[in-house]
């Protein structure tokens, strides 16, 4: 519980019994506001490996915490253009938005930086290393572009290794109809490695694309997206999940594939409808009491649908709640903090960017409440685009109690295998208010804010094990 003591000066007379029993009422309060400072600042675990620091506590992260603003100067349009047609043409998008759809906009350099501004880790040394920079070139250990979009981070205990996985996007951009998505053949699920969450190995395609059955859920001209692996601690096994598509997006079912480690190869097993029912963008969330959830966008992504897996995470229990229902929630990514879950959700504009919204519940089956758009800093248009990027996956950050990343991807719909990382600081601290839809509610949630920052780094001496 977060919060100060309010108190009232009262004169005593040296002494006198009122001051004794005073002193001595003042001296317990002393220790419990000194046990209460200390409780907030550390945590030991069960075996007293590790300590948890606040991360309001950590001077980088107040630094993190200060809004940054972000001035982007839009041009002039181009030609004329009704009131009417305007109207309609920002309807869905703002006029930043709009910019940053245009193939040919003058701001193509701000949105997607150029190769002489990629991070680069192993060419940076010294007070330089560690900083992410949204948005620009990320390169990994062979100085490729990372190539992990939509993906997520699997942190392997047994390697004290985290392992991140995505889409590996390295061909031409096309419709396959004229009115349908841009999208790109399947080259399979990229693997990356690493300590410190900044420099990455290339692990290579640990579930590659089928390139002669035409009839097989991964051949290349098929779909799939947002891969999420979890381990089982019964079985042993790695467990990946992801959205499987035919060419014009019908088929809407998640496959499922395994391995015996972390960098693979997996083995895919099949797809399905999970309870019956069409599945898009999806992810995974594995709670503490080893109980794993399918989070995915049906319905025609008007509901969002939750639901508990079977014990060896290769199938669905019957149990299924709706969710958000009609309010067109894409991009789950789902997070715990203190006991509470935790969402980021996007809304549905195709490659796009727009608004995300932040979800809080008791129960990861819900109710869940929304608690309105999290980002903070930058300018309006920026936020009201979520940084012109698109969630993914909030990972937790080990050693500081309620601070995260989030991670987001950019996309490029002219070049999707060009896309981009946005990682960014979030941090969940509060109480602060009751959530936007049932104002007469309690619990009183806490805040989530995810901070805009053109550079930032994690915290010196963060840890990296649990």
């Amino acid at each position: 519980m977060s919060g100060y003591f309010a108190t009232s000066i009262v004169r005593l007379v040296p002494g006198s019994r009122c001051y004794s029993a005073s002193a001595v009422i003042w001296s317990l309060l002393g220790c419990l506001l000194l046990f209460h400072l200390y409780s907030n600042i550390h945590h030991k675990h069960g075996e007293g490996r590790e300590v948890q620091l606040r991360a309001s506590n950590h001077p980088q992260f107040r630094e993190l915490q200060q809004v940054e603003e972000e001035i982007i100067q839009l041009p002039p349009q181009k030609g004329k253009r009704s009131p009417r047609a305007a109207k309609r043409r920002h309807k869905r998008v703002t006029p930043l938005v709009d910019e940053f759809l245009d193939e040919d906009s003058r701001l193509r350099h701000v949105f997607f930086p150029g190769n002489n501004s990629a991070i680069d880790p192993v060419k940076v040394t010294g007070n330089d290393s560690y900083y992410y920079y949204p948005g620009r070139i990320w390169l990994d250990t062979d100085r490729n572009p990372i190539q992990a979009h939509g993906g997520g981070i699997l942190y392997d205990e047994r390697s004290n290794t985290y392992f991140w996985y995505g889409e590996y996007k390295d061909g031409l951009t096309y419709r396959a109809h004229k009115r349908g998505a841009a999208r790109v053949d399947i080259i399979g699920v990229g693997c990356y490695s690493s300590k410190d969450l900044w420099t990455w190995k290339n692990e290579g395609i640990v579930l590659a694309a089928e390139e002669m059955n035409g009839t097989h859920d991964l051949y290349k001209s098929n779909v799939l997206e947002r891969p999420k692996v979890i381990f089982n601690d019964k079985t042993r096994k790695y467990v990946m999940w992801m959205h499987i598509d035919d060419v014009n997006y019908t088929k809407a079912a998640v496959g499922i594939a395994i391995s015996d480690t972390p960098d693979g190869p997996f083995e895919y097993l099949g797809s399905q409808r999970p309870h019956g029912y069409e599945s898009r963008d999806m992810t995974v969330f594995k709670d503490e009491d080893g109980v794993a959830y399918l989070i995915y966008s049906s319905e025609e992504n008007n509901v969002l649908h939750i639901g508990p897996m079977t014990e060896d995470y290769l199938n669905l229990m019957p149990v299924m709640r709706r969710v958000f229902v009609g309010q067109r929630r894409e991009a789950p990514a789902v997070f715990k903090h203190q006991g509470t879950y935790y969402m980021i959700t996007s809304g549905c504009t195709g490659w796009a960017p727009n608004e995300a919204l932040a979800h809080a519940a008791e129960s990861i089956l819900g109710p869940w409440e929304t608690l309105g758009n999290p980002c903070v800093g930058g300018n309006k248009m920026f936020r009201i685009a979520t940084f012109l990027a698109q969630s993914t996956f909030v990972l937790p950050l080990p050693g500081f109690s309620g601070s995260f990343i989030f991670m987001a991807d950019r996309w490029n719909p002219s070049d999707l295998r060009d896309s981009r990382y946005v990682w960014l600081p979030l941090i969940v601290e509060g109480p602060t208010h009751h959530s936007s839809e049932y104002i007469s509610r309690l619990p009183l949630w806490s805040r989530v804010s995810i901070y805009w920052h053109r550079k930032w780094r994690l915290p010196q001496g963060w840890s990296t094990f649990k």
